[in-house]
């Protein structure tokens, strides 16, 4: 598969060559099918790939999981000092080695040969005197043989028809000593000379095979934005202190562009949830002057009209719920029947969330093709906004007093039928634990795998090699690994399903 705009894999190649070096980390914001990470990984460096599009995404993630990549061999390894003492000539101590990737690989090196350093080099020497007492003995021999008076210079590289059977023997010998004299001279030459690193030619170990290292995808993270200037940041904090109001919206005054345009597809696309039966279609939105609701929408419940506040997330961040509950208690005392808040994605702990005393709380999901140009939309209308429930997930302790976490599956959005239905293991492509989740980010610390179809075949058909299905069963398991109580009193179970949706829940322990 193709990416409409990929870059040639050359291209990106002599950039990172030019630019960086192993171990150093590449940022592309931009990422596309994922050629600079596909790059960055076959040259040894660190990399993080952001891009806006799902598809773009997945596609990166896809080409990452199935691609191999040379085994190159470390300057900072035991078989990379060995290297190194093959190719110099030079005794390389040994000593305790880290693997470390900064140290760089072991290179192919162009040697610059100059008449200063033949004539400098007293190796050459050393190398002639020991080969001519084996080819002295052998042309005395020879010359004595033969009634002749060679000097080393004119001993003939063939032999003739008339020659002794023992006058050939020795001739061969001292011609097989004789090159390999020059051949040992030249590579003597070679190796104290100067030389120039081709860091575009590192040695490849061939008996090994390489994979990609262990990366995450993360949707966008809980942020905040620096305030801009000190007056910003005097109004925030005294916002936050509770001394100064939010500034609300007049009525009448124009939304935003962003707010606008989902507001616009809200009114026709409707809100889908569980049950296709169960979606939301709206008979009327109107702008609210409010802190943080948006609109006010009515929607029929049976034959009784309700009222709906509409709370719309950051265009370029995550729903806290911090904002969920502010917005909630505005909702409630405008004595709103819902809320129904709209968001690209939302913090781990509005999935605690659902209910504000009496009043319901709706977390839509967007589509993230709402970002995209009314040239790019390619979505129809019914899967634009859409209600998830929580991945069904059970843990327990077990007899040594550590914790394990199963995993029964997760609601799915199917976009071929516009259903959200409950679904099994199956429809699970990844799920993550962070054993010890702070409440900011979430580390992946156990990485587990699942799906209907045979899971490492692509892999086995990837690295042309037999895998351990023993060593892989323990990452494809619908049941985790025991794992210790956490110091933070929390762990976080990431759930993500073959269409890349993900959803995420913290579990107090």
């Amino acid at each position: 598969m193709k990416y409409v705009v990929q870059t040639p894999e050359s291209v990106v190649q002599r950039c990172i060559l030019m630019a960086t070096d192993p171990g150093d980390l590449i940022l592309d914001p931009t990422n596309g099918s994922g050629t600079t990470s596909i790059m960055a990984e076959k040259w040894g460096r660190r990399w993080i790939a952001i891009d806006t599009s799902r598809v773009a995404m997945t596609l990166a993630r896809t080409r990452l999981m199935s691609s191999v990549f040379p085994y190159y061999i470390l300057s900072d390894s035991s078989d990379g000092k060995n290297k190194e003492q093959e190719i110099t000539g030079n005794y390389q101590a040994e000593g305790l080695t880290h693997n470390d990737i900064r140290q760089g690989f072991v290179y192919h090196r162009a040697p610059h040969i100059t008449l200063g350093s033949i004539a400098n080099n007293a190796e050459i020497d050393v190398i002639w005197d020991n080969y001519q007492e084996k080819l002295e003995p052998l042309r005395e021999k020879l010359d004595k043989a033969l009634g002749e008076k060679w000097e080393e210079w004119d001993i003939p590289r063939e032999t003739e028809e008339s020659w002794s059977k023992e006058s050939k023997k020795m001739h061969k010998e001292w011609w097989d000593l004789r090159i390999k004299r020059q051949q040992e001279i030249d590579k003597s030459i070679a190796q104290k000379a100067d030389v120039e690193m081709l860091y575009d030619r590192p040695y490849e170990d061939k008996s090994r095979v390489r994979v990609a290292g262990p990366f995450t995808v993360e949707s966008l993270s809980p942020h905040r934005v620096v305030p801009a200037d000190e007056i910003e940041l005097i109004e925030d904090i005294e916002i936050a202190e509770g001394k100064r109001k939010p500034k609300k919206k007049k009525v009448g005054e124009p939304l935003t562009d962003f707010t606008q345009m989902v507001l616009e597809n809200l009114k026709s696309a409707g809100v889908q949830q569980a049950a296709k039966e169960d979606k939301i279609t709206f008979t009327a939105m109107e702008g609210w002057p409010g802190d943080y609701i948006a609109a006010e929408a009515h929607f029929m419940e049976g034959d009784v009209t309700k009222r709906a506040a509409i709370f719309i997330g950051p265009e370029f961040g995550t729903v806290s719920r911090a904002d969920l509950t502010a917005a909630a208690r505005e909702a409630l005392d405008a004595r709103f029947d819902a809320l129904i808040a709209c968001g690209f994605n939302f913090e781990a702990h509005t999935s605690e969330l659902n209910k504000l005393g009496p009043l319901p709380i709706l977390k839509a999901k967007m589509n993230p093709d709402l970002h995209m140009s009314d040239e790019l939309k390619n979505t129809g209308a019914g899967n634009l906004f859409i209600v998830f429930g929580e991945p069904d997930v059970e843990w327990d302790f077990d007899a040594d007093g550590n914790i394990v976490v199963e995993v029964l599956g997760i609601d799915v959005f199917d976009p071929k039928t516009g259903d959200v239905r409950a679904s099994g293991k199956n429809d699970i492509a990844a799920w993550f634990i962070d054993t010890d989740y702070n409440e900011e980010s979430f580390f992946v610390r156990h990485a587990y795998f699942l799906g209907a179809n045979d899971p490492y075949k692509s892999l086995k058909t990837s690295l042309k090699a037999e895998i351990d299905k023993d060593a892989w069963e323990t990452l494809y398991r619908d049941k985790s690994r025991p794992f210790t109580r956490p110091e933070s009193g929390r762990f976080a179970v990431k759930v993500i399903n073959h269409f890349g949706d993900e959803v995420m829940k913290v579990f107090a322990v």
